[in-house]
């Protein structure tokens, strides 16, 4: 434009000649009933009133309709999706034939809460019904939705199905069958019925290792199979898979999901977040999901207390972990980087850990862990610590996923400011996990540290630094207010906006260029319903008054209806 001497004015010239000669000749792409149902304007009218409005109100009209139609037909994709999956016959009769979820119950230490209580009867009515079963299981960081997974799991196997449990790392793969391999050991102990036999596949492993896996697998001789992204290679092939359990699903593609699917007949789904994820966007982003949540924590959990503090305080903060360690207290340190950056003058946790264990905690058993170890060693750092071979251990964020260490109860994260709003909920998750009051310790610069009251989402006209200095204080303010993950979700969304949320996570879904996901839930809810409602009395859009959007459908969003039956 520039090179063409075209300024804002003959820009904006052009577009009022564009608009006052072709806006009409635009073809309408929502049907009559909708734009009636919900008071829109018509195409043409919106993009006169958008470009050049008559009033602010036909601009706020306007808006209205390209936000509507937008996640509109993001909900109707989302609804063929649906629909799709729920027209499948159920190739899987799940039934509890014996008494191993009740004996199960029985070995457990713990009453499940009533909020457990509810979301397992969601899934087992889905098991038990004759269509697939597609869900989401939500929950914050120890709400108890492993527990969860693992009684349906166990309806499966009663069922006489295998079930697999996919999780993003090793060292997480392996908590998990450790962890259910020792609740399989007591349930087999009192259980006079069936025998369940727990395998874990990693790509670690050594080749005789994985081959004695695979056939375990293939022959039926395992009936929870807990692993990586190995369990969805070539060779791997599962005799009678029924149930496909993904852990922390946001870390795995749809590919990688679509793969490990494919191993069975239609197995039931599970899919599990430990990152609570905002309403308005479960609804776009999991809309084709049914969802259950996990809002309530164990009985006898503390809240856990969060403190902001600057650099200064760093001495204080030292001597309360020593005096805490003498109670049996163990501490995480945190640190951003494994090493020195000469790009962001961050602190380093191998120079630190040195620096600790030699001068203010030469008095304590340090460890060092990060992401530079394999799988194997973090394992054997975590497991040390675990067993109290440490009073503190330094570390990266490696930590925000790992095995539940009762005794540690400190967590000091260094630089917070660097960590974004979900990060700092998850790796506070790491404490707190027994009946001890636990603590969270952000530590950052001292000029953020005494800034108290930026608790307000108002980022109107602050330079680029400012803002980062802002929203940096929300983050940690948040921190500090709320203990409700589901609460920082909807700041973090609100902070981070929904561009960098959504954008990977669409699997070909379209680029949003009017709606806000953080700020325009009425709108997605409304939408959300309309497209539904449409999808379930004309799943094929074969109905006359239907004819623009099969028309929009397969025009601009072919790529898709391979999740549906109008091509």
């Amino acid at each position: 434009l520039k090179a063409r001497n075209i300024g804002d004015f003959s820009l904006r010239r052009i577009i009022a000649y564009a608009v006052e000669h072709y806006a009409d000749e635009i073809k309408e792409t929502l049907p009559e009933e909708i734009l009636i149902k919900h008071n829109l304007l018509k195409l043409n009218e919106a993009i006169k009133n958008y470009h050049f409005p008559q009033s602010q109100e036909l601009f706020s009209r306007a808006q209205y309709r390209f936000k509507f139609e937008e996640i509109f037909y993001l909900e109707l994709l989302l609804a063929l999706r649906k629909n799709k999956i729920q027209k499948n016959n159920k190739q899987i009769k799940f039934e509890i034939k014996t008494d191993l979820i009740k004996n199960f119950l029985k070995i457990l230490s713990f009453q499940l809460t009533e909020s457990q209580k509810k979301v397992l009867s969601e899934i087992k009515n889905d098991m038990l019904s004759d269509k697939p079963m597609n869900r989401l299981l939500q929950g914050d960081v120890g709400s108890g939705k492993t527990v969860v997974a693992l009684i349906a799991m166990l309806i499966a196997v009663d069922s006489g199905y295998q079930a697999a449990l996919m999780a993003p790392t090793e060292i997480l793969a392996d908590q998990h069958a450790k962890n259910i391999s020792s609740l399989m050991k007591k349930l087999n102990d009192i259980n006079t019925g069936k025998q369940v036999k727990v395998s874990l596949l990693l790509g670690g492993q050594s080749n005789s290792a994985k081959a004695k896996r695979e056939k375990e697998i293939e022959l039926q001789e395992a009936d929870i199979i807990i692993g990586t992204h190995a369990l969805i290679e070539e060779k791997v092939s599962f005799r009678n898979l029924g149930l496909v359990v993904i852990d922390e699903q946001h870390r795995f593609g749809v590919k990688q999901r679509a793969d490990l699917l494919a191993k069975g007949l239609a197995p039931d789904v599970l899919v599990m977040s430990a990152t609570p994820i905002p309403r308005t966007l479960t609804m776009t982003l999991y809309g084709d999901l049914d969802v259950s949540v996990i809002n309530e924590m164990p009985k006898n959990r503390k809240p856990i207390k969060t403190v902001l503090r600057g650099e200064k305080k760093l001495p204080e903060i030292y001597k309360f972990i020593i005096d805490k360690a003498k109670e049996g207290y163990q501490t995480f340190i945190v640190y951003p980087l494994v090493e020195e950056s000469e790009k962001l003058d961050l602190k380093a946790a191998t120079n630190y850990y040195e620096e600790l264990k030699n001068t203010y905690l030469k008095d304590l058993n340090v460890g060092l862990i990060h992401g530079r170890m394999n799988w194997r060693e973090k394992e054997e750092m975590m497991f040390r610590f675990l067993n109290k071979e440490f009073d503190v251990l330094v570390a990266t964020t490696v930590i925000e996923v790992g095995i539940d260490i009762p005794d540690a109860n400190i967590i000091l994260i260094n630089d917070a400011h660097r960590f974004g709003l979900s990060q700092l909920h998850q790796l506070r998750g790491r404490v707190g996990r027994s009946n001890k009051q636990a603590y969270c310790i952000l530590v950052t610069n001292d000029k953020i540290a005494a800034k108290q009251s930026a608790n307000e989402l108002n980022f109107d006209y602050l330079s680029p630094t400012q803002l980062e200095f802002y929203k940096a204080s929300v983050r940690l303010q948040s921190m500090v207010k709320y203990n409700d993950g589901f609460k920082i979700a909807e700041i973090d969304l609100k902070l981070r906006g929904p561009g960098d949320i959504f954008g990977t996570k669409q699997s070909g879904f379209p680029e949003l260029k009017f709606i806000n996901i953080a700020e325009d839930s009425e709108i997605i809810f409304e939408a959300k319903q309309s497209a539904f409602e449409l999808i379930s009395y004309d799943p094929a859009l074969s109905q006359k008054k239907n004819f623009l959007v099969r028309k929009k459908i397969l025009e601009q969003y072919r790529e898709n209806i391979i999740y549906a039956d109008i091509a």
